[in-house]
C-alpha cells in the first residue's frame, strides 16, 4: 500500500515519491514492509531514503535510517534478476518486482511494489534520473554540488557562519577563522549574518575559482576576456596537439560548451573554456578509443581477453559466498571469460563452488542463466565459459543439456564456416558463447562424426585447480578424495609425503561424457608439454592453463618462445594457490609476452585490478584489445617515446578516512607499468590541509621504449607521517590512449567507480624518441 502524503518539498520543482514497498525476507517466509522515498531536487540531485523494515501487518513506517545518493546506483533491474529475488520472491509476479543495484560491494536492494504500475513508475523514474545524471557534464555536476543540503543544517534556506565552517571541513578545505570570516562578510551583501540565494552562489564561485585555467585562457583571449574561434583553433593545435583541428571543429566546441549568450558570435568565454576542459574532449582519455576502433577480424589468439578467476566467488577462496550476482558483475565490467567449477549436486543437478572448501554452492543452471542474460549487455563480442569439471558422467550430460537448452543458438557447437585451420575472429564470433574444457577427440573428428553417438565416454586427465590451494583443511579434503596410483605407499598422506601431491594430482583421470566433449570447439584444455617444435606443431585449438608462478618462470626462461606460442595458441593464467584471500597478481608481464586470458579475482579491488580495468577500457570497453604488431608478427618492431607529465592541480579530493579528524594532505604518484625497463614511479610534494583545490605545478619525465605495452597510473593518497597513507583515488590509462595538452583526469574509487567531481588537472607532452 502507499503511504500518506508527505510534507511539501522545499521547492516547487522538487519531486518527492514516497511509498511503502515490500522486501523479501532472507529467513523464513513472507515479506518486510519498508518505507522508501525517492527525493529529487530542482537540480536533479537525487537520493533514496530508506526507513527501518517493518514486519507485516504493520502499516506505519519506521524512521529513515539510511540515505543513498543516485550517484551510488549502478542499475535498476526489473523482475527476478537478482539471486535474492530468485530465492525469496519466486511466488511474487515478476512485473511487481525490481532491484536496485549499487556500486562497490554493497548488497542489492530487492523491492516488491503493490502493483505493476507502481513498479514501472519506480523503474522508469530511476532509470531516467540515472541516465540524466550520467549525461551531465562535469561542470554541471560541479555547479550543483550539494551546498544547500550539506550546509543548511537547520533547513531555513540560509547559511550561518557556523554552517559555512562546517561546509569547509566537509569539502576538505581548511581556512583560519579570520579568512573564512572575511569571505563570509564579502558575500553577505544583505548584512544579515547569513548567506542566502545569490550570496551562497557568490560564495560557491569564490571557492570554485580555477586560477590555473584562467591563466591559460588569458594567453589565448583578448583583453575583453573573449577567445575567438581562430584563437581557440590555435590553442587546439599548439597546446592540445589535436590532429586535424580545423575551424569547423573549433566552432563545434563553442556551440557545445559556451553557456553564455554571445549574440551569434563565434566566441568562447572563460565559462565555456572551462566547460570544454571538463568535458569528454578535455579528458586525458582519447574519446575515439571509447568505441571499438581496432581491427576485430583477426584470429582470436591475437587479442587480450578480459578474464575472471573463480567468477562465482564474491569474497575469499575458502569460506566466502558463491553467487550468480558475481557473474553479472564480472560480465557488466566487460569480462569475456568466466570460470565455472562444477561438482555433483543433489537431485542430479550439478553445482558450482570452490571444491574442497566451505564456499557456498550455486546451481550450474542458475549460473548459465545469468551468463545468458548478461553475456552481451556490455559487449557484443564472444564470451568463453571456462569449465573445471569434476562431475560424474550423468551430471556432465546434465551440464551439456543445460547449456544447449538455456543458451540455445548463442552456444557455439560447430566450427564457424567449417574453419578448422585457425581461430575465427571476434567479429565472426559476435553474440556467441564458447566452451573451454576437456575434449575426447580432435576438432576434425567432431566434424567427421557429425553427432554420431557410437563413441563411448573416455578417460581424460583431470585439471584440478582447487586442489592447489595452500590451506591445511583443503589438503586434507584432497587427500581423502585422491589415491596415488603411482606410489608404493598407496594412499599418499599429504602430511608425510607433501612432494607427492602435485604429481599424483596431475596423473588423476576423469571420465568425460561425449555430450560435454562435443560442445568444446575452439578451446580444448590440455596439459602444457612444452612449446611446439616446427616438425610437429600442436593443433591451434589446444590451450593450456598456467599458475602465475609457472607462467612467470616461462616468461623469464623462454620469453621469446612464449610470445611465438601465443601468436597461434591461447594461454590462460590463474592466481597461485596461496592466494586464499582472493588477492591478485600483476598481469603486465604476462600481457607483455602475449598471454591472452589473464584471469584475475574481479571481486578484489587494488592496484592489479586498477591496471586490468585500465587496459580494458581501451577499444570501447569491449573486453578485447588487439595485441601490438610485434606480439602478432615475429618480424615487427616498436617505436620508443618519451613523455612529460605536468601535475598542475586537483579538485574536490574526498576525505576517505572519516575517522581522522584532519583535512586531506594530498600527494600524487605517477607510475608507468610496462616492460621491465619502462617501469617507473615519481611523486609530487605533499600539499597540506587542502583536498578542495590543491596546486602542485610539478613536472615529470619518463622515457618509454615500448609504448604499446605501457600503462600510466595516477594515484592520489592522503599523506600521513605516522600511519599508512589513505588511498583517495586513481586512474589508469594505456599509453596509447593518452591525449596531449591540458587535460582533466576523473578519478576512480578503490572499487573502480567514478567519483562525481574528484579530479586532477594535468599537462601531457609526448615526443617521438626517433
Amino acid at each position: 500500500g502507499q503511504a500518506g502524503a508527505s510534507p511539501a518539498p522545499p521547492h516547487c520543482s522538487d519531486l518527492l515519491l514516497c511509498q511503502l514497498l515490500w522486501m523479501p525476507k532472507r529467513t523464513g517466509n513472507g515479506y518486510w514492509k519498508r518505507k522508501i522515498e525517492l527525493f529529487v531536487n530542482m537540480c536533479l540531485r537525487a537520493e533514496i531514503r530508506l526507513a527501518n523494515p517493518l514486519p507485516p501487518p504493520q502499516l506505519t513506517a519506521g524512521a529513515f535510517v539510511s540515505t543513498v545518493s543516485i550517484e551510488d546506483i549502478r542499475d535498476v533491474r526489473p523482475g527476478h534478476k537478482t539471486e535474492g529475488m530468485e530465492k525469496y520472491a519466486k511466488d511474487v509476479p515478476e512485473h511487481r518486482c525490481f532491484s536496485i543495484i549499487f556500486k562497490d560491494q554493497r548488497k542489492n536492494l530487492d523491492l516488491i511494489a503493490s502493483s505493476e504500475d507502481d513498479a514501472n513508475h519506480w523503474i522508469s523514474g530511476l532509470k531516467k534520473i540515472i541516465a540524466k545524471n550520467n549525461s551531465m557534464s562535469q561542470r554541471q555536476k560541479l555547479q550543483q554540488y550539494p551546498l544547500h543540503f550539506k550546509t543548511d543544517k537547520n533547513k531555513d534556506n540560509k547559511m550561518s557562519f557556523k554552517e559555512l565552517k562546517s561546509f569547509l571541513r566537509e569539502v576538505n578545505i581548511q581556512m583560519d577563522d579570520s579568512y573564512a570570516k572575511q569571505i563570509f562578510q564579502q558575500c553577505d551583501k544583505s548584512k544579515t549574518e547569513t548567506l542566502e540565494d545569490e550570496e551562497i552562489e557568490t560564495f560557491y564561485k569564490m571557492l570554485t575559482e580555477r586560477a590555473e585555467i584562467d591563466e591559460i585562457f588569458a594567453k589565448y583571449s583578448s583583453a575583453e576576456g573573449i577567445m575567438s574561434r581562430d584563437n581557440l583553433l590555435r590553442f587546439l593545435r599548439e597546446k592540445q596537439q589535436e590532429e586535424g583541428a580545423v575551424p569547423e571543429s573549433a566552432l563545434s566546441l563553442i556551440e557545445r560548451y559556451e553557456p553564455n549568450e554571445t549574440g551569434g558570435l563565434a566566441i568562447m568565454t572563460k565559462d565555456g573554456f572551462l566547460m570544454y576542459l571538463l568535458s569528454a574532449e578535455g579528458n586525458i582519455f582519447n574519446s575515439s578509443h571509447s568505441k571499438v576502433y581496432q581491427d576485430m577480424t583477426q584470429p582470436l589468439s591475437h587479442y587480450l581477453v578480459s578474464s575472471s578467476h573463480n567468477t562465482y566467488l564474491m569474497e575469499d577462496q575458502i569460506t566466502g559466498p558463491s553467487s550468480t550476482e558475481a557473474y553479472i558483475r564480472a560480465l557488466t565490467k566487460g569480462c569475456r571469460c568466466v570460470e565455472l567449477d562444477c561438482w555433483d549436486g543433489p537431485n542430479s543437478e550439478p553445482v558450482i563452488y570452490h571444491g574442497y572448501t566451505l564456499t557456498s554452492k550455486i546451481l550450474f543452471s542458475d549460473a548459465i542463466k545469468a551468463i545468458k542474460n548478461y553475456a552481451f549487455k556490455t559487449s557484443p563480442y564472444p564470451v568463453i565459459i571456462s569449465l573445471e569439471n569434476h562431475c560424474s558422467l550423468e551430471q556432465q550430460k546434465m551440464m551439456a543439456q543445460h547449456m544447449k537448452t538455456i543458451l540455445g543458438d548463442m552456444l557455439l557447437v560447430m566450427p564457424v564456416d567449417g574453419n578448422i585451420s585457425d581461430f575465427p575472429s571476434p567479429e565472426q564470433l559476435k553474440g556467441k558463447i564458447l566452451v573451454k574444457g576437456k575434449k575426447l577427440n580432435s576438432l576434425e573428428d567432431t566434424i567427421g562424426m557429425n553427432g554420431n553417438s557410437s563413441m563411448e565416454a573416455e578417460d581424460v586427465s583431470d585439471e584440478d585447480e582447487a586442489a592447489e590451494i595452500e590451506d591445511e583443511s583443503v589438503k586434507k579434503e584432497v587427500e581423502q578424495k585422491r589415491t596415488c596410483v603411482h606410489c608404493a605407499v598407496g594412499r599418499a598422506r599429504v602430511e608425510e609425503r607433501p612432494n607427492l601431491l602435485l604429481p599424483c594430482l596431475q596423473s588423476a583421470k576423469l571420465k568425460l561424457a561425449k555430450e560435454l566433449s562435443d560442445i568444446v570447439i575452439y578451446c580444448k584444455s590440455v596439459h602444457f608439454q612444452g612449446f611446439d617444435n616446427t616438425t610437429s606443431p600442436r593443433p591451434f585449438y589446444e590451450m593450456s592453463s598456467f599458475t602465475e608462478s609457472k607462467a612467470q618462470k616461462l616468461v623469464q626462461e623462454s620469453g621469446t618462445s612464449f610470445i611465438h606460442h601465443n601468436i597461434r595458441h591461447l594461454s590462460r593464467v590463474y592466481p597461485a594457490g596461496w592466494r586464499t584471500d582472493s588477492s591478485n597478481y600483476n598481469p603486465v608481464d604476462l600481457w607483455n609476452v602475449g598471454c591472452q586470458i589473464i584471469a584475475l579475482n574481479f571481486q578484489t579491488p587494488g592496484p592489479e585490478m586498477d591496471i586490468y580495468q585500465g587496459r580494458f577500457q581501451d577499444n570501447g570497453f569491449s573486453g578485447y584489445v588487439l595485441k601490438p604488431h610485434f606480439l602478432r608478427d615475429k618480424q615487427s618492431k616498436f617505436n620508443p617515446k618519451s613523455i612529460t607529465e605536468g601535475i598542475i592541480s586537483g579538485q574536490q579530493l574526498p576525505k576517505v578516512n572519516k575517522s581522522k579528524n584532519s583535512i586531506v594532505d594530498p600527494r600524487v604518484t605517477v607510475e608507468v607499468h610496462g616492460v621491465q625497463r619502462d617501469n617507473g614511479k615519481k611523486q609530487t610534494k605533499v600539499i597540506e590541509n587542502n583536498g578542495f583545490n590543491p596546486k602542485w605545478d610539478e613536472e615529470f619525465g619518463f622515457d618509454i621504449d615500448v609504448p604499446e605495452l605501457a600503462l600510466v597510473r595516477f594515484v592520489v593518497e592522503d599523506f600521513d607521517v605516522s600511519t599508512k597513507n589513505d588511498f583517495i583515488g586513481q586512474y589508469t590509462i594505456p599509453f596509447t590512449c593518452l591525449k596531449q595538452g591540458y587535460r582533466h583526469i576523473h578519478l576512480l574509487t578503490k572499487n573502480g567507480d567514478p567519483y562525481p567531481s574528484a579530479m586532477l588537472f594535468v599537462h601531457i607532452n609526448i615526443l617521438d624518441n626517433n
